[in-house]
């Protein structure tokens, strides 16, 4: 493939570019992968002959021009290493059409026709933004711990987060096994209970309490007395930080308070489920969906995020993904009480 090759754009502008440099950034909320993704990206152009350039900061980095070339020897040895080398940020300022315009202006004065960004759901709505006023080509590339993209199916970080959350559920069964005590365990997931619902079926929880379902408070004490009764010793309640009007594993607390007199312990994971060396399914996912958004750059592709829901690569316009996020949650949500 030759430098400057023309290729015609099969989009909504039908305009015709030379593909010669792309930019690639790491937005929002960091998620364990990111850097296998970046990686990806930046050998992919590589091999394709493209320069390859990395914003630093996420949208505040563009705003800033902050824009470095990057080469395949700058993201060696990074596919093991949770956060992001290229760093993240949420920004207000973005958020303002003048920031916009000119970190527009900052990817052009390098000729730079086309970008890639990697984060989730505030990330890509930014990506949706640039790629409306500009005439940019612009790809998203799912990475969020919350998989709270619609359509996309796993999303770079849930799998690992997942698993962090787990071995934590694993030590918390360890000690309550040998107490009569009920351990809640609040997860992370603001607006998507995905993290609660898979840790919860794979630590064997006795209940999940989750922002998209109401939680009979009567029902769930009775649930527990009831798993006393056959015999066991400890009890663990996997909570969304976004239960209880976002009063979470606190909230949950306080209800049972009101009505019972479990002796209750509360552990709070938090960022913790953002850190850590990516799992395999997520640095398989990332390298995947980073070389594929190159070669659907080259294929014209725009406003599109790269996902792959089904085990295969498939675009999804970036104007189904700005609606409220909808899931069928309810059979794995049953699955925790049938189990229990």
């Amino acid at each position: 493939m030759e430098v400057g090759q023309e290729y015609e754009i099969k989009n909504f502008t039908h305009r015709k570019f030379s593909m010669k440099h792309i930019a690639v950034m790491t937005s929002g909320g960091d998620a364990p992968g990111m850097n296998a993704c970046l990686r990806a990206v930046v050998r992919a152009a590589h091999n394709n002959k493209l320069k390859i350039y990395g914003v630093l900061n996420g949208y505040e980095g563009l705003i800033d021009n902050q824009i470095n070339k990057l080469t395949p020897r700058e993201v060696g040895n990074i596919i093991q290493k949770g956060g992001s080398i290229l760093k993240t940020s949420r920004s207000k300022r973005f958020l303002q059409e003048k920031f916009r315009a000119l970190a527009i202006k900052n990817l052009t004065k390098k000729d730079i026709n086309s970008l890639i960004v990697i984060g989730g759901e505030g990330s890509i709505k930014g990506a949706a933004m640039i790629a409306k006023e500009s005439n940019l080509n612009v790809l998203g590339l799912p990475a969020t711990i919350d998989r709270d993209l619609p359509l996309v199916g796993p999303t770079i970080g849930f799998d690992t987060a997942v698993n962090t959350a787990l071995q934590a559920i694993d030590r918390i069964r360890d000690t309550a096994s040998t107490s009569n005590t009920v351990h809640i365990v609040e997860v992370m997931g603001r607006h998507c209970g995905w993290i609660s619902l898979y840790a919860g079926i794979s630590g064997g929880a006795e209940a999940v309490i989750l922002e998209e379902f109401d939680t009979n408070i009567k029902k769930l004490t009775k649930h527990i007395k009831d798993q006393r009764t056959s015999g066991k010793t400890g009890c663990i309640l996997i909570v969304s930080e976004g239960a209880y009007n976002a009063q979470g594993g606190d909230g949950l607390i306080k209800e049972l308070n009101k009505i019972s007199n479990f002796d209750l312990r509360i552990t709070k994971l938090g960022h913790i489920q953002r850190g850590g060396n990516p799992s395999a399914v997520d640095r398989v996912l990332a390298s995947r969906l980073g070389a594929s958004a190159v070669d659907k750059l080259l294929q014209g592709s725009n406003k599109f995020v790269v996902a792959q829901p089904k085990d295969k690569i498939e675009l999804i316009h970036f104007d189904k993904l700005v609606a409220k996020y909808q899931s069928d949650m309810k059979d794995y949500y049953e699955l925790i009480f049938k189990l229990a």
